[in-house]
């Protein structure tokens, strides 16, 4: 399926929630892969380093929701990756405009 095809199949919204899952629970493919690839690119990393002690296995496995250390956000940090985020996909500002007086 292309990108248009599945924009035209799903809501914003429902992109969203998928989005914010993954970044909670991990990707939709589990666990398993991310410990391979993680495994190929320690692999790769100390066939390759120079004359240093080897690179650990735990440096290469991603961590996801609870496991990641995160600046917390501030709501017009949050507000301001919003409307670019809306903005750069064509979206409409609706928020009613601020009263100058």
């Amino acid at each position: 399926m292309t990108v248009a095809e599945m924009l035209s199949r799903i809501s914003s919204r429902e992109l969203t929630e998928w989005q914010v899952y993954e970044e909670l629970h991990g990707p939709l493919c589990g666990e398993r892969d991310d410990r391979l690839a993680a495994l190929i690119a320690h692999t790769v990393a100390n066939a390759n380093r120079r004359r240093r002690a080897p690179y650990p296995y735990g440096d290469f496995l991603l961590t996801w929701g609870a496991g990641r250390r995160r600046r917390e956000q501030s709501t017009e940090e949050m507000l301001a990756i919003v409307i670019g985020i809306n903005k750069a996909m064509g979206g409409a500002d609706l928020r009613p405009a601020a009263d100058p007086g």
